[in-house]
């Protein structure tokens, strides 16, 4: 590359990192979306400390069922990740992961017993047998999207990967709200994800310098009220 061309792409990227603002959300949930279960009772698994669970859910935090990430153009190409979604307590942990496309997943079992782990999604479809204890398989998630990920074994156990198409993702706080900042000008599509309501989509234009205020309602409703 000679300099001429390597100083005009160091100021094309400058030029970008100058010309990039924020996002200020805040997800608002306008009704109760998750049905209370009934959990299992006390158990015992092969001479391990008994693990209790509460009978029924008294609350339900619907927050902390959302994640949140940007999809569009302009976007950066995304890092993949190594991360882990853990069977330990007859239960995946944590039950929600957010991944960038291309990431890796490790799912170690942690409980003496065998756990199996599957999806039927259909950005993402596997099976990974059956593994005892001790044991661990990965697979890497190469496209973007909801894979909801299960055992064959307890039919109780589920969790979800979110696998996003950019860098800019989130989880909203327990007040509702989230920043992603460091986002190139332009006009995106800000997705919502609730682990019972599903998608949720609104158009948000970042400015040059400064912050985009959005508000997310989760379900969604017909027209989503302005920014």
């Amino acid at each position: 590359m000679t300099r001429n061309v390597r100083t005009l792409v160091c100021a094309a990227a400058a030029l970008v990192t100058a010309h990039a603002g924020d996002i200020q959300g805040h997800v608002v949930i306008t009704q109760g979306l998750t049905k209370k279960r009934v959990t299992l009772p006390a158990y015992q698994l092969r001479g391990a400390p008994v693990y209790s669970q509460p009978k029924s859910q008294a609350t339900i935090d619907e927050l902390s069922r959302v994640a949140i990430y940007l999809d569009g153009p302009n976007l950066a190409p995304t890092k993949p990740l190594s991360a882990e979604l853990k069977q330990q307590n007859r239960q995946f942990e944590p039950d929600i992961l957010i991944v960038t496309v291309d990431s890796t997943i490790s799912f170690p079992n942690a409980d003496p017993i065998f756990h199996n782990v599957f999806s039927l999604s259909k950005i993402k479809q596997f099976d990974l047998g059956y593994y005892p204890a001790g044991q661990t398989r990965t697979v890497q998630f190469d496209k973007p999207g909801v894979v909801q990920v299960y055992c064959h074994l307890h039919p109780n156990m589920s969790a979800a990967v979110l696998v996003a198409p950019s860098a800019w993702y989130a989880r909203p706080g327990a007040d509702g709200n989230f920043r992603l900042s460091g986002i190139p000008a332009g006009e995106y599509q800000l997705v919502g994800w609730h682990k019972s309501a599903g998608l949720v989509r609104k158009q948000v234009e970042v400015p040059e310098s400064g912050s985009a205020e959005v508000r997310l309602i989760i379900p969604l409703v017909e027209k989503q009220e302005d920014r």
